[in-house]
Formats: structure tokens, C-alpha cells, sequence
């Protein structure tokens, strides 16, 4: 039986904190030694999830700055337990006090009570979307391991209703705008829209495609520590995140066999290519060589400030909103978290993948 805090099985990884305690942060066993690895790996990601940067995300301003406390001699690793440290500088407990002994409709309070006896309200503690800024450190520790050669990228592809254009698809974009979505368009229409959301004190749910290129033929270890197994979990296991598909996902069941059979041919220059990518580069639980990709579904905040009828302890029928600085759509910040569990995976497969081959 573990606690269910530690992910991973050679590149493993355990987090820690609460939404608004002194901190949060991350222990990473399982990292190979003699790679080079400094705050400045780990930073840019942090940075690319941290909050406050936009109208479309939670105001809660954090800087997010990474220490390394351990792990890590003259700039590299040395095979011991990497930990790294985020410190919470703009924590507001305050802003729950109306709700400490009020369950938030579609969020963990009432769960958690029922499994511990006892919640952090401050901010959902454990539940709160603050804890995956210990998986995006995580993550880039991986990617560092997964080298130049395989690269992950994530995007936003659906907004509530509202989906992008994948004619118009530009890796580019994502870095230009402020919803990680890689058609200039989708973002134009994803502005009014999220804009009306926020203004109505709601939230609204998203769709997040991550994809890692380079990745080498081979990876996963059936029958249970699949590749997409493990991904899926990955994917999963992030706050919020209601559905997974991989590849042609839940379209699959729509396409015939010929339709969906990604058919091969020797190519001119010789060497094995698939014609198609319905697998989402994994058959049988091990990796084809393609790109790895795989899409989550994100649901709406569920601190939102609309009135919900819901239950307190004292067992009164009640209405409640909550105040306080939320996403209005979490979906946005979870692109990041996306490719961070992407890469952990992977990471992890990879590590696994050479143990096999010595």
C-alpha cells in the first residue's frame, strides 16, 4: 500500500505541500548521474506555468522560483535524490474563511474529509492546481534525461464549445499568445469569449494535446506498464483532468479497420514509415518511433463565484460562491503539466528501456 504521492518507477518523483502553506516541492529519485542540471533548466517551465500572467489566469501572483537543495554537485547530478523547493509568497488563507466548513460543489472538500477526517481548506490544500508546479520541476529534470533528441510540446485545442483549426496548425503560435494554442485564430475567438466567462464569475473547460517527437521505437513494458497505460495515469492524475485519449482516441470507434489500420511502407531512402497515426505512435503498449500524442479533457473550475446550492458540516442545505483569485480556465496552465507528466513518462520508459538492453 503506498499513499499515493510518488509517481514513476526508475525516474520517480514524489511532491509535497499545500496550496497555501509555507511551500511546495518535489524529491526525484531514480535521476542518472553526471547531467548537467541548475535552477536554470528548471525555471523557463516553472515560469511557463506559474500564475498572474494574464487576465486568463488566476491573479495569485507567485514567483515560482525553484531552489535546488540537493542532488546536485558543481552542476551535476550525482545520482542522489534531487529536491527541489517553490516557495509560497502570495498565500491568502484568509480568502477561504467563509468556506472552511462549506463543501465547494465539484471540488475535493467533501472527498478528502471522507478519506482523512480532516481537509486544508486553505485553497483546497493537496487538491488545489498549485501542487503541478512540483510536476512541471519534475519534468524538466526529465526532459533533461530525454536529451535534445526527443522533443515535447503541448497545446490548447479546445475551449468549451470553441475548437481550433488544425489546417491552421503552427507550433510557433503557442508561444505568441496567452492560451498556448497554436492557431492565431482560435485565439482571437478564445479572447471575447473567455473574457465574457471570467466577467460572469464562471469558468470554463478545455482540451490539451501534448505530442513528443524523437521519441525511439521500443519504449513500454507490457502487458500492464504499457506505454499508454502509463501515460494515461500520467495524464489522469492531473487536477481537474476528467478524460485521456491517445491517437485517434475515442474517434477510433468511428473508423473501420482500413480506416483505422496505420498502414507501412519501406521508404525511399529505406527504413520502415507508417502512412498514418491513428495509434498515436504506440502499438501494443511499446512505441513505433512516430509522435507520441495524446489529448486531456480539463473540466471547469469548480471555485467559482455564481451561487451553487451545496451542504456544510454542521449538514444545513446552503448556497455558496467562492471568492478569492481562481482560473477562469484551468485548462490554460495545464498545457504545461501536460507535457511535464509527458516527459516524466517517458523519462521513465526510457530509463527502463536501457536497463533492458545492457
Amino acid at each position: 500500500m503506498t499513499a499515493g504521492n510518488s509517481f514513476g518507477t526508475l525516474f520517480r518523483f514524489t511532491t509535497w505541500g499545500e496550496s497555501h502553506g509555507p511551500a511546495i516541492g518535489v524529491v526525484i529519485d531514480g535521476c542518472p548521474p553526471l547531467i548537467p542540471l541548475g535552477e536554470a533548466d528548471i525555471q523557463p517551465f516553472l515560469d511557463k506555468r506559474r500564475p498572474g500572467q494574464s487576465f486568463y489566469t488566476t491573479q495569485r501572483k507567485e514567483a515560482d522560483q525553484v531552489t535546488i537543495l540537493s542532488g546536485v554537485f558543481e552542476g551535476k547530478t550525482t545520482g542522489a535524490p534531487v529536491s527541489l523547493l517553490i516557495a509560497n509568497t502570495d498565500t491568502r488563507p484568509k480568502d477561504y474563511e467563509e468556506i472552511r466548513d462549506k463543501f465547494r460543489p465539484g471540488h475535493a472538500d467533501m472527498t478528502y474529509l471522507a478519506k482523512y477526517g480532516i481537509r486544508d481548506w486553505r485553497g483546497g490544500g493537496r487538491a488545489s492546481a498549485r501542487e503541478t508546479a512540483c510536476r512541471v520541476a519534475a519534468g524538466a529534470v526529465a526532459r533533461k534525461i530525454l536529451g535534445d533528441t526527443i522533443k515535447v510540446r503541448g497545446a490548447l485545442v479546445q475551449m468549451g464549445p470553441h475548437k481550433i483549426s488544425r489546417d491552421a496548425w503552427d507550433w510557433n503560435e503557442v508561444t505568441r499568445n496567452s492560451f498556448f494554442t497554436p492557431d492565431a485564430g482560435a485565439a482571437r475567438v478564445f479572447t471575447g469569449y473567455l473574457e465574457d466567462i471570467r466577467k460572469r464569475g464562471s469558468s470554463i473547460g478545455a482540451v490539451v494535446e501534448v505530442a513528443a517527437s524523437g521519441v525511439p521505437a521500443g519504449l513500454g513494458e507490457p502487458v500492464y506498464d504499457r506505454l499508454d497505460s502509463d501515460l494515461a495515469r500520467a495524464l489522469m492524475s492531473i487536477n481537474a483532468v476528467k478524460g485521456v485519449e491517445i491517437g485517434a482516441g475515442m474517434g477510433a470507434a468511428e473508423l473501420s479497420g482500413e480506416e483505422n489500420a496505420d498502414e507501412m511502407e519501406i521508404g525511399d531512402k529505406g527504413g520502415l514509415r507508417f502512412l498514418s497515426n491513428n495509434a498515436g505512435g504506440i502499438l501494443g503498449g511499446i512505441s513505433t518511433g512516430q509522435d507520441i500524442v495524446a489529448r486531456f479533457a480539463v473540466k471547469p473550475t469548480s471555485s467559482i463565484l455564481i451561487p451553487r446550492r451545496s451542504v456544510d458540516l454542521a449538514g444545513k442545505n446552503i448556497e455558496l460562491s467562492t471568492k478569492g483569485r481562481h482560473d477562469p480556465c484551468i485548462g490554460i496552465r495545464a498545457v504545461p503539466v501536460g507535457e511535464a507528466m509527458m516527459a516524466c513518462v517517458l523519462a521513465d520508459h526510457l530509463l527502463r528501456f536501457r536497463v533492458s538492453k545492457a
